[in-house]
């Protein structure tokens, strides 16, 4: 699998989109070297997608990477009588923003509705807000310290909720190596975000 998402505001590359269909049923029977050629013609387009939806950029490549990894999973239910590969990965990439603006909104409404309920004393929302800020991008920061397969297995099992089989099946990976790579991964984000045990 090709590193994250290049979300450059380039268009997907030609001769990959020209059989993308024989592309993605080679994808359905797991081969990565046709994933990564679908990732790269299709990547561009579905950040577009999701950063018109979203808005935000940083979440904007999370649902946009959790968009490719849902291709490389559902690649298996393609259908060509039903549209082409891009439709397919364009309504995903839709589908995914738009329900992670309506549960970010939803998540919003739940936080206001609480705080008024409990008529907490006030306190200082900017301060708040850079906290929370920084403490995201450190997680970034320290996600991004993490090799390519620990980075996706601690992604999906805590972003996506997998269980590890999951992960294993998902990365078609041995699933006693997801639970060394998890547990180290883990461990490096533990040190990297300097909490104590």
């Amino acid at each position: 699998m090709n590193q994250p998402i290049p979300f450059s505001a380039g268009r997907p590359s030609d001769p990959a989109r020209g059989d993308l269909t024989g592309i993605m049923q080679s994808v359905a029977h797991g081969d990565k070297q046709a994933f990564s050629a679908l990732y790269d013609a299709l990547a561009p387009m579905v950040f577009g997608i999701v950063v018109k939806v979203v808005r935000d950029r940083a979440q904007s490549e999370e649902v946009a990477q959790e968009v490719m990894i849902d291709l490389w999973r559902q690649a298996a239910r393609y259908r060509p009588d039903a549209g082409s590969v891009t439709t397919w990965a364009a309504t995903i990439a839709h589908r995914r923003a738009v329900d992670r603006v309506r549960s970010a909104q939803a998540a919003s409404d739940r936080e206001q509705a609480q705080a008024a309920r409990e008529h907490t004393t006030a306190f200082d929302e900017v301060a708040e807000q850079v906290e929370t800020r920084l403490e995201s991008e450190q997680v970034r920061r320290c996600l991004g310290g993490l090799t390519e397969l620990q980075h996706q297995a601690v992604t999906l099992a805590y972003y996506q909720g997998l269980t590890y089989r999951e992960v294993a099946e998902a990365l078609r990976t041995p699933l006693p190596t997801i639970k060394t790579r998890m547990r180290d991964g883990l461990v490096r984000l533990r040190d990297c975000m300097g909490v104590t045990t």
